[in-house]
């Protein structure tokens, strides 16, 4: 899965499968989190959010199943 970096002071990157509906995040500290059963419209939320970590603990975590890949 290719990972696009963004800007943010935890997050390094973010990878999405829109057929799998899989959504990683890599963090600066170099754990990588696959959460699964992501819609697309979550990831593109993600991706426009000015702040990626505060999307990803309001919106992501804890509604989506995750586990670490990484780390």
């Amino acid at each position: 899965m290719l990972h696009e970096p963004v800007r943010s002071t935890n997050i390094r990157s973010v990878g999405y499968s829109q057929t799998e509906r899989v959504l990683d995040v890599a963090f600066h500290s170099g754990g990588i989190y696959r959460c699964d059963n992501v819609p697309a419209d979550v990831h593109s939320a993600l991706m426009a959010s000015p702040s990626k970590g505060g999307f990803l603990a309001r919106f992501i975590k804890g509604h989506y199943p995750y586990r670490p890949v990484s780390g």
